[in-house]
């Protein structure tokens, strides 16, 4: 079962599963992206041009922009909220780790969109938050701002992958040896600069890998726009959605799509040189 033969048996499948539906897509998006639309046909004609209206009209850049600045946003707020989460249930929760471990992970099995139309209940003119604060005489009238804004987006996008920031993040602080806190203690550390020298760095895997979720995922979003987010919350993926659906500019969506994915490929080969750095050995 170690010969050569067989290994080359065993791999077959799953590189021939790789190629043909990421590694294919991948090129026929490249390909297409060096095409042109002409009269309403896609003719096979290679030039530059799309790439070059990518960085010479303004609306291209300025989505951009916004959508890293929303998924930033969404990674800041997710780390503040998954990291503590994950502290406490890594050291001081006891016997209720397991049922605070269900209880952050139950959001998972929602689906998406039910959970997009939740926010948009809750944050609509006549939602539940708006008639609370008016019931409470915060506001006299409806907050418009909540609902059709990057704030919307922000915020459900932090709700949805708070659980991804969270997962890593535990799973690091998990592997950390309980036996150097303990030898932190004993030679006169104080709490916060055992957190600062020990936890931290040692939980540095996690939390790059929590973040990096996060973001890639949020750059990649186009239901919580389209739910939430309105004409000021549009986002990149909306773009490419309207590009190679109503626009039927294909060779410009896959453009800005081979864009997107070298701004994550170039993330990700930034945090996992950052994460090689700071793993345990």
């Amino acid at each position: 079962m170690y010969s050569r033969a067989y290994k080359s048996l065993v791999s077959l499948p799953p590189l021939l599963w790789v190629g043909i539906f990421l590694l294919l897509p991948y090129a026929l998006m490249f390909v297409h992206s060096f095409w042109m639309v002409r009269d309403g046909f896609i003719v096979h004609h290679w030039n530059l041009d799309n790439y070059a209206a990518l960085f010479t009209k303004p609306v291209y850049l300025q989505v951009l922009l916004r959508t890293m600045r929303i998924a930033a946003s969404v990674t800041l707020c997710s780390l503040l909220l998954g990291y503590p989460l994950a502290y406490y249930l890594s050291f001081h929760a006891g016997t209720r780790k397991e049922l605070l471990y269900q209880l952050v992970i139950v959001p998972l099995w929602v689906s998406y969109l039910v959970r997009g139309y939740a926010w948009k209940t809750i944050l609509g003119s006549t939602g539940v938050l708006n008639g609370f604060l008016q019931y409470a005489h915060i506001t006299h009238a409806p907050v418009g701002f909540l609902l059709y804004s990057p704030f919307a987006v922000v915020l459900m996008l932090t709700h949805i992958y708070t659980p991804f920031v969270f997962l890593p993040i535990y799973a690091a602080l998990e592997t950390i040896p309980r036996p150097l806190l303990e030898a932190s203690q004993d030679l006169g550390a104080t709490p916060g600069k055992t957190f600062r020298r020990i936890i931290l760095p040692l939980s540095m895997p996690g939390l790059l890998a929590g973040a990096t979720f996060a973001f890639v995922l949020s750059l990649g979003d186009f239901l919580a726009p389209l739910l939430v987010g309105g004409a000021s919350g549009t986002m990149i993926a909306n773009v490419v959605q309207s590009l190679f659906g109503a626009a039927y500019d294909w060779p410009l969506g896959a453009a800005v799509s081979v864009c997107i994915l070298m701004l994550t490929l170039a993330l990700l080969f930034f945090t996992e040189t950052f994460e090689k750095r700071w793993s345990f050995k």
